[in-house]
């Protein structure tokens, strides 16, 4: 039974939205096929619908519980007392399981609070989760470019961004971004960026920066949007004290 309080939407609608409509006008050919006693064609078009259908299911549980699950576990090496800031917080889920680790620290969720890659995506909504989530008061949102953080050097022990990065739709904006996120990040703390793209560029630029205690890696079926061909990999550094 999940024990999260808050709503978090979907991530990307229209993609999920576009499995599901495939996979029934699939259904539909199929049963077209059958129809017209053109069973090989039938037999394509109705393994076809399945195939789509599944992955329809591994979207809904990535987005829904896996992408939580995972996220749980890389947070759990968090000590409780840390300033951390988490880049495109959209609705909270990431925000919200880390304040709840952050007994004796505070969480910052920044975002432009678009609706295009997260239903329901609103300050309002991720205020109401904090609060659903009963960590209000240890929560900060700001709302934000993350290739222009208004935040000093050093600022937080901790940043986290969870498919966010990959929406600035250049590669010079996605570096900034980055190094961005690396200026506001104190010595010796923590960055942990997953990505389904881009991750090997935000990679180059951080070792670019001189970080040498970088590891990019695959975060398993958890954290799949329909299949293996759409993975999640989490980048994980640690800034030089």
């Amino acid at each position: 039974m999940s024990d999260r309080h808050g709503s978090y939407g979907f991530d990307a609608p229209w993609a999920l939205g576009g499995l599901v409509l495939g996979a029934l006008g699939l259904l539909a050919l199929a049963a077209v096929s059958f129809a017209f006693d053109v069973p090989a064609a039938g037999i394509a078009f109705l393994i076809g619908a399945l195939y789509t259908l599944a992955s329809a299911a591994s979207y809904v549980y990535t987005t829904r519980g896996g992408k939580f699950a995972v996220w749980k576990e890389e947070l759990g090496r968090l000590r409780g007392d840390e300033r951390l800031l988490d880049l495109g917080c959209g609705r909270g889920a990431v925000l919200m399981l880390a304040a709840r680790r952050l007994s004796d620290g505070e969480a910052t969720g920044l975002d432009l609070w678009s609706t295009k890659d997260q239903s329901g995506n609103a300050e309002t909504v991720t205020r109401a989760n904090a609060e659903r989530e009963g960590v209000s008061e240890r929560v900060e949102l700001v709302t934000g470019d993350m290739r222009e953080l208004p935040f000093v050097d050093g600022a937080y022990d901790a940043i986290v961004s969870s498919l966010a990065v990959h929406n600035i739709p250049t590669t010079e904006g996605r570096d900034k971004a980055i190094r961005e996120a690396h200026r506001v990040l104190r010595p010796g703390g923590l960055m942990l960026i997953a990505d389904f793209q881009h991750t090997p560029e935000y990679e180059a630029t951080l070792r670019d920066l001189g970080v040498v205690d970088v590891r990019r890696r695959d975060l398993g079926w958890r954290f799949w949007y329909g299949g293996p061909w759409f993975r999640t990999w989490m980048l994980e550094v640690r800034k030089p004290a």
